[in-house]
């Protein structure tokens, strides 16, 4: 099966996971997918194939060599963002596209004017949606790189290589991807997640991230008599939230630069509640920011009352530099991979977050390596079928200088 064919396969399934389910799997539709690809690596030979019953499955591409190598893995996710639909995705290739605008459906356009991304890619076969639903390049596009990568070295034995661990697994796109990973069981020196972006994208700083909750108690009084006895929940909510900086939101912030981010909204009279997350790239700045968020509640119990607001604040991940900065050879490896590949590097901070983040914290040093897609998470993603081919090229290079670590 060929690469892009293998991807348009995947975009069939609705793999969405949602924020709102408590389950692991948090949708069971991503089952279905998961068996599937259980089926189609057993089918294409790989070995200890297996998948528990969390949807998390581990698979070897054996070595084909007594010399001892590394043993090293590679980590997509396969479920797609719950931001946008995932049902019915229509996907199309643009042969040849000529940089002009792309009609994904009657009145959807792709606009190089909006998307200036797209003309990075001019004269190249791009894979888009019918403008109605994502197209799930992320991550599917992983998915498919890897099987094709692993198909292509299971086919050249000339190319030497270890024990390669294959890992694909549910939630990513709600945080929740790495919670349940084994790294044990996975039984890796190193891994790399291919989750990232455009060509070259290569990511080994992330945010640090953390989840809030703010709680608003009110009191529920009929307007017409509400005349020193409300407390409107809604009103202390907008209240509350001009108490953080506007210049420090995501739509004001670029590069290393942390924000807060107003996820949700609900309100009423007699309560609210206000969902956020919080990032940012420096540890102690990303301290800072928790104990903002705890004296602006502080300062509004001291204004209503005490309890009148409460805040629930979880970490979620941390910045994986830490873990990496001391393992890399790992970095290394990679950007010879792209320089033999003839892909020009772009290492740069990830604002946002990867289960690598979470799995170099578990013991397992994992950056980021692009997938090829671009837009993600919206109707205009899209994603480049030649550069899929050189995530699939790059990743048979790491194995094969892998296979000269120790040398």
């Amino acid at each position: 099966m060929e690469l892009t064919e293998r991807f348009l396969n995947y975009t069939k399934f609705d793999t969405q996971s949602s924020e709102d389910s408590q389950s692991v799997p948090s949708t069971s539709k991503q089952l279905i997918f998961a068996e599937y690809l259980k089926k189609e690596l057993e089918n294409e030979g790989l070995s200890d194939v297996e998948m528990d019953e969390k949807g998390y499955i581990y698979a070897t591409l054996k070595a084909n060599t007594k010399k001892e190598i590394p043993t090293i893995g590679f980590i997509s996710h396969y479920d797609t963002s719950p931001d946008c639909s995932g049902a019915n995705i229509n996907a199309r290739i643009v042969k040849g596209y000529d940089g002009g605008d792309i009609e994904l459906s009657p009145g959807i356009v792709s606009s190089p004017e909006k998307f200036p991304e797209l003309l990075q890619h001019v004269g190249e076969d791009l894979i888009v949606t019918d403008g109605t639903t994502l197209l799930g390049a992320d991550d599917k596009a992983g998915i498919a790189e890897i099987m094709q990568a692993m198909c292509w070295l299971r086919d050249h034995d000339e190319i030497k290589h270890g024990d390669i661990r294959i890992g694909f697994n549910p939630d990513e796109e709600i945080g929740m991807g790495a919670h349940h990973f084994d790294v044990e069981k996975f039984g890796c020196e190193w891994a790399y997640t291919i989750d990232g972006g455009d060509l070259g994208e290569l990511e080994f700083e992330n945010f640090n991230a953390a989840g809030a909750k703010v709680h608003i108690k009110g009191v529920s009084v009929h307007p017409g008599y509400a005349k020193g006895k409300m407390v409107n929940a809604g009103r202390l909510a907008a209240e509350f939230i001009g108490l953080l900086p506007a210049d420090e939101t995501p739509e004001a912030t670029e590069g290393y630069q942390g924000f807060y981010h107003l996820t949700g909204i609900k309100a009423a009279t007699e309560s609210a509640t206000l969902s956020y997350i919080i990032r940012d790239h420096d540890r102690e700045k990303f301290e800072d920011r928790k104990a903002f968020m705890k004296q602006c509640v502080e300062k509004m119990n001291e204004k209503y009352g005490e309890g009148t607001f409460a805040a629930d604040i979880n970490d979620q991940y941390y910045n994986m530099k830490e873990k990496i900065d001391p393992n890399m050879h790992v970095i290394d490896l990679v950007l010879k991979a792209m320089q033999e590949c003839g892909v020009p590097p772009k290492v740069r901070p990830i604002r946002g977050g990867t289960d690598g983040a979470q799995l170099s914290f578990k013991g397992l040093p994992c950056p980021n390596i692009f997938a090829g897609g671009v837009n993600f998470h919206g109707p205009y993603e899209f994603v480049s079928v030649q550069v899929m081919e050189k995530v699939m090229q790059v990743i048979v290079k790491i194995c094969e200088l892998t296979a000269g670590y120790n040398d």
